[in-house]
């Protein structure tokens, strides 16, 4: 839950960021993109750490680096400084968020798919109180929600290292090429694609969407606030029932599309402060449905061991959601503002379409679970 607040933590500041320090939005986003593509690039390596240093430890290094290097962006005097921390955050984010998750599923005694949820409550209330705080830290000063990141940080690092069990390294230790290796299977390459569009919509609005409010750093925070209160309670209430009710493949035909007109409204009316702040706080229903039902899914239907799994996926989805800010920003400088939005509402709606390619192997592990 505290790594996950880290995400949302900076998100109200990202307009202050571009007045204070001289930097054009797409510059501002480039926080986004330097640290989720590390994040995406590192998830390939997290397995082949983990299975030798074992999680504790590999959770111990992760937070540590994220303790660092958010004090170290806190402290820079430019945005090219942050831009450069941000992606040691991100390498920290990769070790410690992928193997937590293993972690969680591996020792959680309600079954996997309780540990799915278990693991979504904590990036629902996480992604929704992380930009609150960011808000009231960032209306003392822009560097106050990085220092607030390194302190919650250091936190969590020293409930792990007193909460958490030791473990032992894995029986046999993951190659390197494994988690690249496993896209060779069409289920989970498919999948993982999905999630790339989707997470090109979703970052799109996550990263330009501050810049189109004209809000301060604290309204900027109660806006996410109520967006991720949707994210954690469709999360693990909304997408269990639609689950049951509609079976997967359903439930995420019906959310992609509509996540597609959320995009699109925002791209038809994007000088319309309140719609956007609307379309916002509404897209936190899609996104808790979509985090929970995706994550289960490619856990099920992926033939290789959880772990890689969860890499492979993470790699291909973070690609997209590192890349999405800067985009939308160029795309704004050179276009308008409704272009990068359109852009991400063509691109979750392509998701949908390609999702059905795989409908099979969703229902059927929809039938085994």
């Amino acid at each position: 839950m505290i790594s996950f607040m880290g995400i949302g933590l900076v998100d109200p500041i990202l307009p202050a960021l571009s007045s204070r320090l001289d930097a054009t939005p797409s510059q501002v986003t480039l926080l986004f993109t330097s640290y989720l593509v590390v994040t995406a690039v590192a998830m390939l390596i997290t397995g082949w750490v983990s299975s030798r240093l074992g999680a504790k430890r590999t959770l111990l290094v992760g937070l540590t680096l994220v303790v660092v290097f958010s004090a170290l962006a806190g402290a820079a005097g430019s945005i090219d400084g942050i831009i450069g921390f941000r992606a040691g955050w991100g390498l920290g984010n990769a070790l410690f968020i992928a193997t937590s998750l293993a972690v969680i599923v591996g020792s959680a005694s309600g079954g996997f798919a309780g540990a799915i949820v278990l693991y979504e409550t904590a990036l629902g209330v996480g992604i929704a109180t992380g930009p609150l705080l960011g808000g009231l830290l960032g209306d003392v000063s822009w560097r106050g929600p990085f220092f607030g990141v390194a302190v919650l940080m250091a936190g969590a690092l020293v409930a792990t290292a007193v909460l958490l069990p030791a473990s032992r390294s894995a029986e046999r230790p993951e190659s390197l090429k494994e988690p690249l290796a496993a896209l060779r299977h069409r289920a989970l390459a498919t999948t993982s694609v999905t999630g790339l569009l989707y997470n090109w919509g979703f970052f799109t609005m996550l990263g330009y969407a501050p810049f189109l409010m004209h809000l301060s750093a604290i309204e900027l925070g109660w806006v996410f606030f109520g967006w991720g209160l949707l994210v954690a309670v469709f999360a693990v209430f909304g997408a269990p029932a639609l689950r049951s009710r509609f079976g997967t493949p359903g439930t995420l035909y019906g959310n992609l599309v509509l996540m597609a007109a959320d995009l699109a409204l925002i791209g038809l009316f994007p000088d319309e402060r309140w719609v956007v702040v609307g379309a916002v706080i509404v897209a936190g229903a899609f996104i808790g449905v979509n985090n929970t039902l995706v994550t289960t899914a490619v856990m099920s239907i992926a033939p290789v061991p959880r772990p890689v799994a969860s890499a492979t996926y993470g790699f291909v989805r973070f690609i997209g959601g590192g890349l999405a800010p800067f985009a939308a920003g160029k795309l704004v400088e050179h276009y308008n503002a409704h272009v990068p939005f359109l852009l991400g509402a063509v691109s979750v709606a392509a998701g949908a379409a390609l999702l059905g390619t795989v409908h099979r192997p969703l229902a059927e592990a929809d039938r085994t679970a």
